[in-house]
């Protein structure tokens, strides 16, 4: 099981500015990052809306975090890109069992109990993180 593509771009993207630390147009960031300019402004659209990227136009446009690299976080990124994350489609439901079973089905249970643990880890890791041990990497 994988991330969709979108979101691995969107991942992509904000660590792109969050390594640059300063504003970047487009074209610059899906260059830098290997994602077709087309897809980054589809992608960039979805970080703003949701307050993790702020956009500037003009001469001196373009993008950039609006809040701290430290204060995003993997989780953000991916709920700003495809919402919530949840293992399966089940838990989408108003807590009742997709197959038809009555109440919370023990498939449920664990697809719950899973998914919030996956959410506390992408939770976990922030932007400034990443940065920094890609540097140690280095």
């Amino acid at each position: 099981m994988h991330i969709t593509q979108e979101s691995d771009y969107a991942i992509r993207i904000i660590y792109c500015l969050a390594k640059n630390q300063k504003r970047m147009d487009a074209r610059s960031i899906s260059q830098e990052m290997s994602v077709s300019l087309r897809f980054s402004l589809k992608i960039l659209g979805k970080l703003v809306a949701s307050g993790l990227v702020a956009s500037f136009k003009g001469n001196r446009g373009g993008y950039e975090l609006a809040r701290p690299a430290a204060e995003i976080t993997m989780l953000d990124v991916i709920r700003a890109v495809e919402g919530p994350y949840q293992l399966s489609r089940c838990l989408e439901e108003c807590g009742e069992c997709n197959r038809g079973a009555s109440g919370i089905c023990a498939f449920q249970q664990v697809f719950r109990r899973i998914s919030e643990q996956v959410n506390r880890e992408l939770e976990a890791v922030d932007f400034a993180r990443i940065v920094a041990s890609e540097e140690q990497c280095r």
